[in-house]
Formats: C-alpha cells, structure tokens, sequence
C-alpha cells in the first residue's frame, strides 16, 4: 500500500508530504496505481519547479518507491493551489475503486 503523508503548517496550508511504498495492485511494471499516483506527485513537483517560485527539496528514491517534498518557506497561493490538486487527485484514487492500495494522511507540523 502506497502511504501518503502530508505535512501543513498552523494555517492548514500544505508544506511538504512524503510518498512511500509501491501499491500492491499489480506487478512493479504493470501496477496502474502506482502509474497514477507517481504521475499525479511528479505532475506536482515539476508543476511548483516550473509554474512558481517557491524553495523546496526533494529526495526521490526510485529503488524503495518514495519521494520526499519539503519546501523552504511558507507556500505562495499558485504552490498551494498546485498541492490542493494533487491531494484531490490522490484522494479520487482513495475513494474509488483503489483505496486498498492508497492511505492518506495529514499532519501538523
């Protein structure tokens, strides 16, 4: 199972989130959860890279299946706006036919 963990600040805005574990639907290769979940958290982080100016690290491990995001500062609106969607893309996989293969969770930090 694929665990998600999001990381918000007092203000409940997004600063980070770690993305660990292959899902289990299928075989490494041919495992369509794992495609979309990868592709909705890389969609993410190359969209704030390209879109905004926000500061942030990020650790992939391609081996283990986990990534790791931690921005800098406190998030500009265009950087939230861009994590809100990937949790509402992440959470359509929860609450559909996938959630035995996706766990969701949030954190203040």
């Amino acid at each position: 199972m694929t665990r998600v963990t999001f990381f918000q600040n007092s203000d409940g805005q997004c600063v980070g989130f770690t993305c660990h574990e292959h899902a289990g639907y299928a075989e490494e290769g041919e495992d369509i959860v794992c495609a979309a979940i990868s592709a909705l958290v890389f969609n993410a982080v190359n969209s704030i890279e390209a879109f905004t100016d926000d500061q942030f690290t990020v650790d992939a491990d391609e081996a283990s299946a986990s990534i790791e995001f931690h921005l800098e500062k406190t998030p500009s609106k265009q950087c939230q706006l861009l994590l809100s969607s990937l949790i509402l893309g992440l959470q359509g996989i929860e609450d559909g036919q996938y959630s035995d293969f996706i766990d969701i969770i949030f954190e203040e930090v």
